[in-house]
């Protein structure tokens, strides 16, 4: 079985980021899969999709929950315990703020161990994680390494992503997605310079729009571009997809 996975904690987003991420991803899988919702709060969220806990992953902090690991993606790491509840096989993990335009068979039928997408603006092996599979239950050194070498990986790193996916380029595991499958609202749908000509448009060939930062779908809809130097024209077509 193909499994869709994505994490919910705090309340940053509500339950309808979850349930739109579950429509998309029917209307653009045609492989039979499960759809996991790893959170916190379950509240509101379709009874259509599976909701389990945030896993245990042995480390205190992590499942503790103190203040840190609620920042900067950290507690996605959480996707690689060695029992991720029941799930087996190909593992695809969605930030819920992401936006599928196409057909995604193509996120389960390209081989490798781990596929992340390459962090756009940079130059080493750092990946972006908002689109990544993997096989459920195959990583859990991961989570050991960062248990014994915490101060040392936190001193090294900004965010979740980048001990990822550096941990996994340590290990030769790491492959990047095409690049115009997974592309960026800010970098690759806006025009240039900043978008203060045109509207937003969706680039060829690419299968899943990433918001990171400001603006997030909700506010690209209604022009909103979270920074006073960027503008963004309101982009009607999101609401085509984001539903």
């Amino acid at each position: 079985m193909n499994n869709v996975i994505c994490i919910k904690w705090g309340t940053k987003f509500g339950p309808e980021y979850i349930n739109r991420l579950y429509s998309m991803v029917k209307r653009n899988l045609t492989l039979d899969f499960r759809f996991v919702c790893l959170t916190d709060d379950g509240n509101g969220i379709d009874p259509e999709i599976e909701v389990k806990d945030i896993p245990q992953t042995g480390i205190s902090d992590f499942d503790e929950r103190k203040p840190w690991v609620f920042g900067h993606g950290w507690l996605k790491v959480a996707s690689f315990v060695e029992k991720l509840h029941d799930l087996e096989g190909p593992t695809l993990f969605l930030d819920l703020d992401v936006v599928i335009v196409d057909n995604i068979d193509c996120l389960f039928q390209e081989e490798g161990e781990f596929l992340v997408i390459k962090e756009w603006d940079k130059k080493d092996v750092t990946g972006n994680t908002s689109v990544y599979r993997f096989n459920a239950g195959t990583h859990s050194d991961a989570l050991e390494y960062l248990n014994n070498n915490m101060k040392k990986v936190l001193s090294s790193v900004r965010n979740e992503q980048e001990f990822i996916t550096g941990y996994m380029a340590s290990q030769g595991k790491i492959k990047y997605w095409p690049a115009e499958w997974c592309v960026s609202f800010k970098r690759h749908c806006l025009p240039k310079p900043l978008g203060w000509f045109g509207t937003a448009q969706i680039p060829e060939n690419s299968k899943v729009i990433v918001f990171h930062g400001k603006p997030n779908p909700p506010e690209a809809i209604k022009g909103i571009s979270g920074k006073w130097y960027r503008r963004v024209a309101p982009v009607k077509w999101i609401e085509e997809y984001w539903k």
